[in-house]
């Protein structure tokens, strides 16, 4: 029973609190960055990249556990945190992935799985997952925001520090969060979820992204939040 205290436990404040907190460090992160007088033989601009790029990919953590209603039990506070972490991804809508996300739960690793695809391939699958969530008007929506902050920053800092992650981010969760858990299907995961998990290591399931590596865990207790994923590994 004691390795499933998590299950139990209320998420508020503290899933409300994580969320705003990740979204201030994104911001505030962003900010100084596109601001920073950069040289390329400097190993903290490369760092920052790679710092960037976490921070988004918990802006998308974030709002995949909205989908779930995990970030707050206050349906309002919920969605409302939902909606800004999916702008904030590269102008992603919060309604359109909460239902493509609905239907790979309901149809994991099966031809009827948005984010699933037979091959195998990492390249290929990795291209038709992007083609299913990137559209013309985020396009649109990126290209005008990239005009107006360069008015304001130097191209140079929006790409590596804000487009450059954004794309890092999309392979990070995608490979860590479809490609292999799921890679092989129900041939190689013969188990109710479809899903492969990787191995019990707390600090390289959080670094990967965040926790999402458990993955059969995810699919087993999708109501869990990202924070306490560890504790029912």
């Amino acid at each position: 029973m004691n390795s499933n205290k998590a299950l139990y436990k209320h998420i508020d404040p503290t899933g409300t609190i994580i969320s705003i907190l990740l979204i201030f460090l994104w911001f505030i992160s962003l900010y100084f960055l596109l601001d920073w007088n950069i040289s390329y033989t400097m190993p903290l601009v490369y760092i920052a990249i790679l710092w960037q790029t976490h921070l988004y990919t918990g802006l998308f953590i974030t709002a995949h556990d909205a989908m779930h209603g995990s970030v707050s039990k206050n349906k309002t506070i919920n969605a409302f945190i939902g909606w800004i972490t999916s702008l904030l991804f590269a102008f992603n809508f919060y309604d359109r992935l909460l239902k493509k996300h609905h239907e790979h739960h309901r149809f994991v690793a099966t031809e009827d799985d948005p984010d699933y695809h037979e091959s195998g391939n990492l390249s290929l699958w990795y291209w038709e997952f992007i083609k299913k969530y990137v559209t013309v008007k985020q396009l649109i929506l990126m290209t005008l925001s990239l005009q107006l902050l360069r008015l304001i920053f130097p191209l140079e800092n929006l790409i590596l520090f804000w487009i450059l992650p954004g794309i890092l981010s999309t392979f990070q969760l995608f490979y860590f969060g479809t490609y292999i858990p799921h890679k092989g299907g129900h041939d190689k995961h013969k188990n109710k979820h479809n899903s492969g998990s990787l191995k019990k290591n707390h600090i390289l399931a959080f670094i990967s992204c965040y926790f999402f590596g458990y993955h059969y865990e995810h699919h087993d207790s999708p109501g869990t939040p990202w924070w306490r994923l560890w504790q029912i590994k």
